[in-house]
């Protein structure tokens, strides 16, 4: 198997996959824990990156590679993802590479473009090269920023898209064109609409994650507030674990089909940092409105939580929800960590992590 994560496409059974994200790691451990035999292609960095999977190894002080296999490579570069298909010749790909953050691709969109867009192109592409558009299934991380200006509460498979974002416009060509591939080829090739999910290995600047890591940091004395955009902005929020199974469930199934994967509860960001500080014995109370909006705590009276509108997107997603009906028909699957045990486990790993390293 092959998995593009973080920028690694996840391959296995044998299968390819990006494995140094949040999702690829989860995927990973999914999958060897199956038996699968699990290659990730890695985008070369100066520093480390495999933080997320060192664990992973057969030898993790050594980095020996057992049934978890890297390869570097790059989503923008087909001769190498021609040759790593090619030489791994796995029977299932999971695309999880992107550049995924959403207010960054509106400073990095034709970036965006190139990578969460026309990198899903020559993927595929790379699999027809190889021959083996009969013997592969393929899974692309697509999103419910899709959606983006919602067309009808909740979202589901058959709602119209109206992405904001240059993240959700290359996404949406990426959906469309694993549609062509399975309808020009007849390739096992499936779009995951995955709603957001979290956990604490989240990267460190995506909103749930600056929370639960500042609450922490708060928590110890280590810091005194934090700045965020938009707090009213409201989430279908579910644990990434919870969401791998999904993936996989997906190209389990006789025929391909796309699925949104969701919990159908909505909570906004304010919401999250209420629970998050909740978790450490502070209330928060908001004060102001907009940009001048604060929220203090209601034991000591500082405020911890500020507005700063150099978090605002151009276009903002202001209500996301999904609906995965078809996904717990067709394949069973339905979310079992809830949105409080999300916050909670996140602020306890943030909290043991800062306790170790203050500059993490």
């Amino acid at each position: 198997m092959i998995i593009t994560l973080s920028f690694i496409s996840m391959l296995s059974f044998k299968g390819c996959c990006l494995l140094s994200f949040q999702d690829g790691s989860y995927l990973a451990e999914f999958l060897l824990a199956r038996g699968y035999e699990v290659h990730g292609i890695l985008r070369r960095s100066s520093s480390f990156n495999t933080g997320r999977i060192e664990h992973l190894y057969q030898n993790p002080q050594a980095h020996t590679e057992g049934n978890m296999k890297l390869h570097y490579g790059d989503l923008t570069d087909s001769t190498c993802l021609v040759k790593i298909i090619n030489q791994v010749k796995p029977t299932e790909i999971y695309n999880l590479g992107a550049q995924s953050h959403v207010k960054i691709s509106f400073e990095l969109a034709e970036y965006t473009a190139n990578v969460d867009g026309v990198g899903t192109l020559r993927l595929l592409d790379a699999i027809k090269t190889c021959g083996l558009t009969n013997s592969v299934k393929f899974y692309q991380a697509s999103t419910s920023e899709l959606y983006g200006k919602v067309q009808e509460i909740p979202q589901k498979e058959t709602t119209p898209f109206y992405p904001r974002s240059p993240y959700g416009a290359a996404k949406l060509y990426a959906y469309w064109i694993v549609v062509n591939f399975r309808e020009a080829y007849n390739m096992f090739a499936v779009n995951g609409i995955l709603f957001n999910h979290e956990s604490p290995r989240r990267g460190s600047n995506f909103v749930t994650r600056k929370i639960s890591r500042s609450v922490a940091k708060i928590h110890l004395g280590q810091l005194e507030s934090f700045s965020l955009g938009n707090l009213d902005s409201k989430r279908d929020w579910g644990h990434a674990n919870d969401y791998v199974e999904a993936m996989w469930l997906m190209l389990q199934q006789e025929e391909p089909e796309d699925f949104v994967i969701a919990t159908g509860e909505v909570h906004s960001v304010r919401e999250f940092v209420e629970k998050a500080f909740k978790r450490v014995g502070k209330t928060i109370v908001w004060d102001g409105k907009d940009e001048k909006e604060v929220g203090r705590c209601q034991e000591t009276g500082v405020v911890h939580v500020k507005v700063d509108p150099k978090y605002f997107r151009p276009t903002e997603v202001d209500y996301l929800q999904g609906d995965s009906t078809k996904a717990y028909q067709k394949m069973g699957w339905k979310p079992k960590v809830t949105f409080e045990e999300l916050v909670k486990e996140m602020v306890d790993a943030d909290i043991e992590l800062m306790k170790k390293n203050p500059n993490a």
